[in-house]
């Protein structure tokens, strides 16, 4: 059950907000690093390339306002298969950013307080954000909500305070800086600063995974105002230090670098006050892979790609399972890193920035598979070709310029990605299982058919599963596309196929025995039709679940047209396959 109070502007900001505004407490000093002078231009770049994002975005989660970001965009479009390549990345992602925040986190509050065990404190920063979602996605706002504010205070403060400090004793360091030379060259020093720099918008995908509890017409103003934020702060962040610290210094402060500016231009308290909004901010991050992985994996347990004992709510309508297994998840890294989490950074890039390019890949394939869907906005080709070109950039520059992540990245996706394949066919797996079974213990017969009844029972429990399509006008070779969509994609062995007819309207002529055929050529698959009178709309939809106990993630349409009455998000979970 879905909580009442949907999320407004700023607790939906605030949320995914704590993550991307925390890249410039890093990702200033990396630019610096990698493009020297040129840093601030490098973070010009990523804005532009963000700007670009937010219409992509817009325009699938417009049209698709349902959780689960890349993979609800890729499921709806093509394939289960490949959808979960999407949500593994995601997955891998979340995991990356709430193990390393968290540990960052309590490294600035270590720096304030020298008594602190960093990794115990890690495991309860984990474990707090875990017991705050629990409680639900209301109160957890609330804490980001005060996170999110002061942060933005403490930058805004940090930029006054260096601009005072600037006026005061010129721009000799920024001038100074500017007769360094450029290693490689300006456009190599833009290129490396640009694919470092492509980390301060890790975030941004963040809002797409929870839309569903956001009101209406909130998902738009978040991805404007997290654009906003990041066009800000931090091209301004890599400016003012050029500024105010000589580039060879930039290094040596790379871990705590506003820190550093704040007590260069305003003194202890200053650095203080930063290094409180570090550990503050940082563990705002924690809460946004906590929310933004929540409505990731519920939406693929509904999609039966992971197990449904997941699913269990708390009275709070929380699915508390999920945010355990992935506190558990984190602290397993934690421990086996033993909190040494360099290595985590390779999953952290490659696995985001890919989850990026496969939202542009979702936005090109809903154009051409779901070009009649309404949807409130549209991304040109250009813009896609740009956004996804400049974060594949990103992605080789990252790879050139630490060519260990590539080896870590593989060594986390790819059990990750076997697991989820292994829960997308384990029919088939089963099956499998089955005949090995039997053939190296056909002499122990009984035991054999003990567990060949066993095995049968839990496949015929998987296919059990009943779905109904929806069509009114469909002609034999659009429905032989919904037959092969199910075969392949679903297992079941039963499907209803329903027509709606309002009052005085006659079923089409050749409908029903365009049925028949199809019943006949997919003996596997039970066909029942069931014309009724009625009006299609989300109460007949809601009664007809409730009436043959099938759930509404497995009912299907087709593409509704621009005439269609309804939005999708208001059918309540209907899947779209043609």
């Amino acid at each position: 059950m879905k909580p009442a109070n949907k999320l407004n502007e700023l607790a939906a900001t605030a949320i995914c907000g704590n993550d991307i505004s925390s890249s410039c407490l890093y990702v200033s000093a990396l630019a610096i690093i990698y493009a020297g002078q040129y840093a601030w231009l490098a973070l010009v770049i990523v804005a532009v390339v963000l700007f670009l994002f937010r219409r992509i975005y817009g325009e699938v989660v417009g049209a698709l306002p349902l959780n689960g970001g890349a993979y609800n965009a890729l499921l709806n479009t093509t394939s289960k298969s490949t959808a979960s390549l999407a949500a593994t990345l995601t997955l891998l992602s979340y995991m990356a950013t709430a193990v390393i925040s968290a540990s960052e986190a309590m490294h600035y509050v270590h720096s304030i307080w020298q008594g602190l065990p960093v990794l115990p404190a890690t495991v309860l920063l984990l474990a707090i954000f875990m017991g705050l979602t629990i409680l639900g996605i209301g109160e957890s706002s609330k804490v980001a909500i005060g996170i999110f504010l002061f942060h933005l205070v403490s930058l805004v403060l940090l930029v006054i305070v260096c601009g005072l400090f600037i006026a005061k004793n010129g721009f000799g360091v920024l001038a100074a800086n500017y007769q360094m030379p450029v290693r490689g060259g300006i456009q190599t020093a833009l290129f490396f600063g640009f694919s470092a720099a492509m980390l301060g918008i890790s975030g941004f995908e963040s809002s797409a995974n929870f839309v569903e509890e956001q009101a209406g017409g909130v998902f738009p103003k978040t991805l404007r105002n997290m654009w906003i934020v990041v066009s800000i702060f931090n091209p301004l962040m890599a400016f003012l230090a050029l500024s105010i610290i000589p580039a060879a210094e930039v290094q040596t402060n790379q871990e705590a670098l506003l820190s550093f500016m704040g007590n260069k231009a305003g003194g202890s308290w200053l650095s203080g006050l930063i290094s409180v909004d570090a550990a503050l901010v940082l563990s705002g991050a924690v809460l946004t892979a906590y929310v933004g992985v929540g409505g990731l994996l519920e939406r693929m347990t509904l999609d039966r790609i992971l197990p449904n004992f997941l699913l269990k709510k708390n009275n709070r309508g929380t699915a508390y399972r999920i945010m355990i297994m992935f506190f558990l998840l984190g602290i397993s890294i934690l421990f086996i890193t033993r909190g040494e989490l360099g290595a985590l950074a390779g999953v952290y890039t490659i696995s985001f920035l890919a989850v990026m390019t496969l939202f542009g890949v979702g936005n090109v394939l809903l154009k051409i598979n779901r070009a009649k869907l309404p949807r409130p906005e549209r991304a040109s080709p250009i813009a896609i070709l740009l956004a996804v070109a400049a974060v594949l950039a990103a992605i080789v520059g990252n790879v050139i310029m630490n060519p260990d992540y590539l080896g870590v990245f593989l060594e986390y996706f790819l059990p990750a990605f076997l697991l989820v394949s292994i829960m997308l066919n384990r029919t088939k797996l089963l099956r499998g299982l089955l005949l090995l079974v039997k053939y190296f213990f056909e002499p122990v017969q009984r035991f054999v058919k003990t567990f060949n009844r066993g095995i049968l029972k839990l496949i015929d429990e998987i296919n059990s599963q009943e779905f109904v399509f929806f069509t009114n006008h469909d002609n034999v070779a659009t429905l032989n596309k919904v037959m092969l969509y199910i075969k392949k994609n679903e297992h079941t062995r039963k499907l209803k196929i329903v027509t709606v007819l309002e009052k005085d309207q006659q079923l089409p002529p050749r409908l029903e025995s365009d049925i028949e055929v199809l019943d006949r050529e997919y003996p596997e698959i039970k066909i029942e039709f069931i014309p009724m009178e009625g009006k299609f709309g989300p109460e007949l939809i809601q009664e007809l679940s409730d009436k043959w106990k099938i759930p509404i993630n497995f009912m299907f349409i087709g593409s509704p047209g621009d005439h269609f009455p309804y939005r999708v998000e208001e059918l309540g979970g209907v899947r779209l396959i043609i």
